[in-house]
């Protein structure tokens, strides 16, 4: 089977968005295939590697496909947006994955809509493929994420600052394309009979199993209060920075989506920023969990009405959930952080264990995924945390703590949950220069490594080790999908 499509969201929820079309590309030409996530859309990839440009290109769609831009709001960077919308994309339908599970197909860099606001629409090569590296990057490390499922060239040059670049499309898929934001626009309007109808279907979609609550839209909120502080929870675990959380770029599913100015941390700084358009630091590292209960704030907001006829008791009910963001995702967070450091069971004083270790590492400024992947080592030898922590003489009296506490099987279990291989900036940036020379060798041993990252293998070793010595200090990152 190539397709078998269906558009939900077009069906069930009309005024939510904009028929559109494609625009034309002149020579479309299809790059790279994620044929393991085909699998998994149960689509056969032998034939998409055959007519996947015209498909993923929007020049032929497949039977069933509705393509839209979908309409949402957004606080970007604090300050709110009433209408933004798909400017460079389209929602083309979904398909019924092998385990059920619909699941949107989204071409991204496709042309102008009626959201563009002016710009061009389009997408060029290095953001396409970033994202596309840095979305199996995140699968690969199990944090919930979209995906790409296929990168085309398009044969026309795209006009940027830095000149003229080659044209590109991703394929994007994802659990759905439901924001925060898109909550906003329908009450930013005072349209609650919206609002209603697009929580009932994400609810349908997201959470079937809320329907049946006594008060289903509050159970609702919670759910994706829930699911958001645990997907910040593992960003933090692993060093990633999102780089824009405005609400529009918060999926209601729980999935990591919309990959512009993201990036790895490398040296522990909780102030660490990589987003060329982030000024102020708003959304650095360390300010992820304050940002994810802004921002479900404003989804409160938005859902209130649904809460209760009373605006008295609404509120009540609303901050009553949002009263428990900053728990939950503590709790999610020293549950991996018990796990990262191999710990048996739970103790009291696990939360000071790792806060100590990080205020070493900050001083240090030690490599984040290095320094944990290492402390299997150091289960045993004592100097295992010399190559890559600076400081490694003062934690003498923190590893015998840290020792008493340890589960059996430590290294092992340290190893499984400690990545060896991120998506580390310069490697990137390395693979995207010769993906702009035609040369996708580099992308293509990255995304190989990336794929299975917790398993150390031989002639790989380039891929672990820290960016020369200054590379990250200037490091920028840009929105450019």
């Amino acid at each position: 089977m190539t397709f078998r499509f269906d558009n939900s969201y077009a069906r069930e929820l009309e005024g939510f968005y904009v028929d559109w079309q494609a625009a034309p590309v002149p020579a479309p030409r299809l790059l790279r295939l994620n044929r393991d996530l085909a699998g998994d859309l149960g689509l056969d990839a032998d034939r998409l590697e055959a007519e996947g440009a015209a498909i993923f290109s929007g020049k032929r769609l497949p039977e069933g496909a509705h393509p839209l831009a979908q309409a949402y709001a957004g606080h970007q960077f604090g300050g709110f947006s009433p209408q933004l919308g798909d400017g460079r994309a389209l929602l083309i339908g979904e398909v019924t994955d092998r385990s059920g599970r619909r699941r949107d197909l989204q071409l991204k860099g496709s042309g102008r809509t009626p959201f563009s606001r002016g710009a061009d629409g389009k997408a060029t090569l290095g953001p396409v493929l970033r994202e596309y590296l840095v979305g199996e990057a995140m699968h690969g490390l199990g944090i919930p994420t979209t995906r790409a499922l296929a990168a085309v060239a398009t044969g026309e040059p795209v006009l940027r600052q830095a000149g003229e670049l080659p044209g590109a499309i991703l394929t994007r898929v994802a659990a759905s394309h439901i924001r925060v934001g898109t909550f906003q626009f329908f009450a930013a309007r005072s349209d609650m009979e919206r609002v209603r109808r697009l929580a009932d279907y994400a609810i349908a979609r997201h959470y079937p199993a809320l329907a049946e609550a006594p008060e289903p839209y509050l159970a609702f909120y919670e759910a994706v209060a829930d699911a958001q502080a645990d997907l910040v929870a593992r960003w933090m675990l692993v060093g990633f920075i999102h780089g824009v959380m405005n609400t529009d770029n918060m999926a209601i599913s729980g999935e990591t989506i919309d990959y512009g100015p993201c990036a790895f941390m490398e040296g522990f700084e909780p102030g660490t920023v990589f987003s060329s358009i982030d000024l102020q630091g708003r959304y650095a590292y360390g300010n992820q969990p304050f940002i994810l209960a802004w921002n479900l704030a404003r989804l409160g907001e938005a859902l209130l009405p649904l809460f209760d006829a009373d605006a008295g008791r609404a509120a009540e009910k609303a901050n009553a959930v949002l009263g428990t963001v900053g728990a939950r995702y503590q709790a999610r967070w020293l549950e991996g952080m018990r796990a990262k450091l191999g710990l048996a069971g739970a103790e009291e004083g696990d939360l000071s264990l790792a806060e100590d270790l990080l205020a070493a590492m900050q001083r240090a400024r030690a490599d984040w995924t290095l320094t944990f992947r290492r402390l299997a080592d150091a289960v045993t030898e004592d100097e295992a945390l010399r190559p890559v922590f600076q400081e490694a003489d003062t934690l003498q009296n923190w590893l015998s703590r840290w020792r008493r506490r340890l589960a059996p099987e430590a290294a092992r279990r340290i190893r499984a949950v400690n990545p060896i291989y991120i998506a580390r900036n310069h490697r990137v940036e390395e693979a995207l220069a010769a993906a702009h020379a035609g040369d996708l060798g580099p992308f293509d041993r990255l995304i190989g490594a990336l794929s299975d990252p917790f398993t150390e293998r031989a002639g790989l070793e380039d891929l672990a080790q820290p960016a020369p010595a200054g590379f990250n200090e200037g490091y920028r990152t840009f929105c450019g999908t």
